[in-house]
């Protein structure tokens, strides 16, 4: 069997690139591993699907802290404004929510996946599930056949490589790709967990204190070994069993990676402020204009509001104070405490979770061996990579999803116009 255009991978960048391939009037065939195609689309944005983020390109590239700069060409020929016309002509209407994030009106992921593949139908794509994939064959510095784990070699002359990363390995994403980038002269730079969960050995932790307990709109930051913040970042934030968890702690979890390793770290420090809109000095006023207006009442009830009241409580702790001593009896020193750690309380973190357990793999292929406008190797001709297995990441939010499509687009594209020139020379 022959194909003008080979896609590996049925997410959200090879379902892209199948699609842009299958536009041009080339010969596409999509296989996937695994049983049904889509199946990050699926579960992405809790099962809504978080297609892509509609805020300027600038701060997509902001929110794609791993070379996100890389897409900058890509966004002037396919960008976030471009995937919401995609999606809406295929008949998925779009809606905005906090921070820009784009979900279909629907609420289902479903929707999204099925336009998806009726694209595919009415284009002609071949699509065989269930459809490992053993190696890439290249012969005088260009693809040549892939070869299927059933023994089987389809000619090709372009591939396009969209088999993911190594994080949400239920979905297929458990790293085929990498040994055939490398078998094709690819650097794949060292892989990581990003946007994954952060583990603490902090007595509090262990003693399961705080577990379960949710802060909401808190500014949490990764310090560095002098105490200064690497990155903060304002969002909610869970503290559970193993550690801490949620969106302000996915964020910095990068963070603390690069700096375990820079430094050659086994624990970071972070810091959290839980009262962002005032300073130490409001809070502790505040504090004190509790101890002239209730001078009787006990700490715990008199403070009541000022902190979810399990945090009040351990934060009481930490600043020496009996939660049932009245106001007017705590020394100064200690209310002050107390509003210096509203501010300020610090604990340190070990690691994450494994890399199979994050939202996103950080490494990859280098993207200094990508043509950054056609995201084609400059080792391999007619070898083309998109999505997640590029040494590109970002935070959760429509960022990831939103690089996959832009890449998957261009990579198809590019795939099928080079296929089609070979076959007219």
């Amino acid at each position: 069997m022959n194909v003008d255009v080979f896609v590996i991978g049925g997410g959200p960048s090879g379902l892209m690139a199948a699609i842009a391939a299958g536009e041009t009037g080339a010969n596409v065939l999509l296989v996937d591993k695994g049983d049904k195609l889509g199946r990050k689309l699926a579960i992405s944005g809790g099962g809504r699907c978080n297609v892509t983020n509609r805020l300027p390109v600038d701060e997509i590239v902001k929110h794609i802290p791993g070379n996100g700069r890389f897409l900058y060409s890509a966004f002037s020929i396919f960008n976030n404004e471009d995937i919401i016309k995609f999606f809406e002509n295929l008949g998925v209407k779009l809606k905005e929510e906090d921070h820009g994030r784009m979900f279909p009106v629907t609420n289902d992921a479903k929707s999204v996946v099925n336009a998806l593949l009726n694209r595919l139908k009415e284009l002609d794509v071949m699509i065989r599930t269930n459809t490992p994939v053993a190696d890439i064959n290249y012969e005088d510095g260009h693809v040549a056949e892939v070869i299927l784990k059933n023994g089987e070699k389809i000619k090709a002359r372009s591939v396009v490589v969209a088999v993911g990363g190594k994080s949400v390995p239920h979905t297929g994403s458990t790293g085929d790709g990498y040994p055939w980038a490398e078998k094709a002269g690819h650097t794949v730079t060292e892989l990581y967990p990003t946007e994954v969960p952060l583990l603490s050995d902090e007595p509090f932790i262990k003693n399961r204190t705080l577990q379960g307990l949710s802060l909401r709109n808190v500014a949490l930051s990764v310090l560095n070994p002098k105490g200064k913040p690497i990155i903060t970042h304002q969002m909610d934030m869970i503290f559970t069993h193993f550690g801490i968890s949620g969106p302000a702690v996915l964020r910095c979890s990068q963070f603390v990676v690069k700096a375990m390793k820079k430094w050659n770290l086994s624990h970071v420090t972070m810091k959290l402020d839980t009262i962002v809109d005032r300073t130490e000095e409001e809070i502790f006023q505040e504090i004190v204009s509790h101890v002239k207006e209730e001078a009787k009442k006990a700490v715990k009830n008199a403070l009541k509001g000022l902190l979810p009241e399990r945090y009040l409580l351990f934060l009481l702790e930490q600043a020496e104070i009996d939660q049932d001593q009245p106001m007017n009896t705590i020394a100064k020193e200690k209310l002050r405490k107390l509003a210096q750690l509203c501010k300020d309380f610090r604990f340190t973190v070990n690691g994450t979770l494994p890399l199979e357990k994050a939202f996103v793999t950080g490494g990859g292929i280098s993207i200094k061996e990508v043509e950054p406008k056609t995201i084609a190797s400059k080792k391999m001709e007619g070898l083309y990579f998109c999505g997640e297995i590029l040494d590109i990441h970002g935070y959760t939010g429509g960022y990831n999803i939103t690089s996959a499509l832009v890449t998957g687009r261009l990579a198809g594209l590019n795939a099928a116009k080079f296929a089609l020139k070979l076959e007219n020379e």
